[in-house]
């Protein structure tokens, strides 16, 4: 896949299949519009091509709303991670368009006329059921339709995916993850949730306790991060030469995860730690990737360190058990 950050600078696609979209998490619901893309294309000796914003347009909507009351998006995938899952489905070409106030501000119509038949001249055109486009989102899937003739472009439109009697979307992943509903998370997304962060020294409290832990510097604030509470993982540890947005794993491992306050401690401070089992290395300054498998249960104050201890050894009990790993 042909990643393309400078819309400025791209050259005409041959028959080119696009989709529009933010694809936040690449979950199962994307899944089918990518399956229709890569199809289209192949009818159509052409290029696949998906269509992405940065940053994601509701963080530029909604920015200096003196009504906006919501606290701000956080998303499932940075835009590193994004590519990455996307380069998994072997599309031909990634475009990440910038996303400013006045793309936002574009009429629906200009947005077909200078934005998607201009600078990509589709000959396919394949949207979600709920896509909407243009200055206050007045474009949609019939607007499109209305000027196939025109353009000379086909445009497509992908049902609903359903589970469950329940619509795949990203929005009820994030609520999901942040409700600590990580089962269903993950089965929407169609993969373990992950993070990353940067292993940093703490107190040192983990390791009186007895269960030493990696404590994680997550350095994008817009990363959305599981609900407060205590959570089953497998970690990867990136390799040391790992860089330019490609992760390359150097070793998986299995864990438990806290994330929350240590209402025990009362240092009120966020935290994110992991006790990584049967690992004793030196790993500060490394990135951490976390796969959130299974939430096992909510922050607790105990009484004093020996209570939070002996709830640390059941917890570990019960992840091993969860996680098939003898200890």
């Amino acid at each position: 896949m042909r990643v393309h950050n400078n819309i400025n600078a791209i050259t005409a696609f041959k028959n080119a299949a696009i989709t529009i979209g933010t694809f936040d998490g690449v979950h199962r619901g994307h899944l089918q519009i990518i399956n229709q893309l890569k199809k289209e294309a192949f009818r159509n000796d052409g290029e696949s091509v998906i269509i992405t914003f940065h940053p994601h347009p509701r963080m530029v909507i909604n920015k200096g709303r003196p009504d906006e009351k919501r606290m701000p998006v956080q998303l499932l995938n940075t835009l590193t991670e994004k590519i990455e899952l996307l380069r998994r489905y072997e599309i031909d070409h990634l475009v990440i368009a910038p996303f400013t106030p006045e793309f936002s501000n574009q009429s629906a119509e200009n947005y077909i006329s200078d934005f998607l038949v201009k600078r990509f001249n589709p000959k396919t055109i394949i949207i979600g059921y709920d896509h909407r486009f243009g200055k206050n989102r007045a474009g949609d899937y019939r607007l499109l339709e209305q000027y196939q003739q025109q353009f000379q472009y086909e445009v497509k439109e992908i049902p609903e995916h359903v589970l469950h009697h329940v619509i795949i979307s990203s929005t009820k992943i994030r609520e999901a993850i942040i409700q600590g509903d990580i089962g269903t998370a993950n089965e929407y997304l169609g993969y373990d949730y992950f993070f990353e962060g940067k292993v940093i020294k703490g107190n040192q409290l983990g390791r009186t306790l007895g269960y030493p832990t990696a404590n994680l510097f997550i350095d994008d604030a817009d990363k959305l991060l599981p609900a407060y509470g205590v959570y089953a993982v497998s970690v990867s540890l990136a390799a040391e030469n790992s860089g330019n947005g490609d992760f390359k794993e150097e070793a998986h491992y299995n864990g438990m995860m806290n994330i929350g306050i240590r209402p025990t401690i009362g240092d009120n401070k966020i935290m994110t730690e992991v006790n990584i089992f049967d690992f004793n290395k030196d790993i500060y300054d490394r990135t951490l990737r976390v796969y959130v498998k299974k939430y096992l249960r909510p922050e607790i104050k105990f009484d004093n360190l020996e209570d939070l201890k002996i709830q640390i050894a059941r917890d570990e009990v019960e992840v091993r058990r969860l996680l098939k790993v003898d200890g």
